[in-house]
């Protein structure tokens, strides 16, 4: 199955956008396994085995796993979700941008280490920076758009005076994404839920394209703002919550109260479909 084929399903089976984000930050681990990076997969496999039912998709944090020394952790955790929650599409959140041999290394790392089944991306470097995440027939890859913090206006809202129309940057990314640079269906654009209004002219440059929209919970988003701003027939969203989910409860409790966030937040998101 392709991701796309992937994301459908989970969303038609759970009845839900939420994407649960695995953001695992040692220091804010319950007080059993606080402070212990050893314990990262076994705080992350108990989220996901609380959430599944209720997720459209995960999205592990590289760079959580990464700072330490992980990894491997990140592999095990990886492979729990390919055989306890088998229906739900893994979203790598690497945001990686090179070009040439290096973007196909970490393409490989994503897709063949990992078996994640999309990757975000920066499309900073033009189309040679995407292209070797393509020839993984069937994958993801998210390029990041207009996104949820404010320094994304000294780049994403600068106005472009060679390009026709003058679009601004972010636009002219989502037309990109939209057109000539989605050869296979592969593509869909990060877009922060911060930003509402970006969020519906994305929407309406992208009309097909699945947007993954961060921003909801800890960073303040808007999720029924979100859903009307995103949501269209054939234009899938995939709304991420990690922190007020991982971190709802500091006590033995931790997966329990994770549910419960999940719970209520998919409850909110599918209210506002109306």
């Amino acid at each position: 199955m392709t991701f796309l084929d992937m994301l459908r399903d989970a969303s038609a089976q759970n009845n839900t956008m939420l994407c649960v984000g695995l953001d695992p930050e040692p220091t804010r681990f319950p007080a059993a396994l606080k402070g212990d990076a050893r314990k990262i997969y076994d705080f992350c496999a108990a989220i996901v085995d609380a959430t599944a039912d209720l997720a459209c998709a995960f999205k592990p944090q590289i760079a959580y796993f990464a700072a330490h020394g992980a990894e491997d952790q990140l592999e095990r955790l990886m492979q729990h979700m390919r055989a306890n929650a088998p229906h739900i599409p893994v979203i790598l959140d690497a945001k990686r941008g090179d070009i040439g041999s290096t973007a196909e290394q970490y393409a490989k790392e994503a897709f063949e280490r990992y078996g994640a089944d999309a990757v975000t991306l920066s499309p900073f470097m033009g189309f040679d920076s995407i292209e070797p995440y393509l020839a993984y027939h069937g994958k993801g890859a998210f390029l990041l758009c207009r996104t949820s913090n404010p320094g994304g206006d000294d780049l994403q809202i600068q106005r472009l005076a060679s390009v026709e129309g003058q679009p601004l940057l972010y636009e002219h990314v989502a037309r990109l994404a939209q057109g000539p640079w989605n050869r296979n269906g592969q593509l869909g654009l990060v877009v922060g839920a911060t930003y509402p209004q970006e969020i519906e002219r994305v929407r309406a440059i992208a009309p097909t394209l699945p947007l993954l929209i961060p921003g909801v919970g800890a960073q303040g988003g808007d999720a029924v703002a979100t859903v009307r701003a995103g949501l269209r027939e054939g234009g899938p969203i995939i709304v991420n919550s990690s922190r007020s989910i991982l971190y709802a409860s500091g006590g033995e409790d931790f997966a329990s109260a994770a549910r419960a966030e999940a719970v209520r937040t998919r409850a909110v998101l599918e209210a506002a479909r109306g």
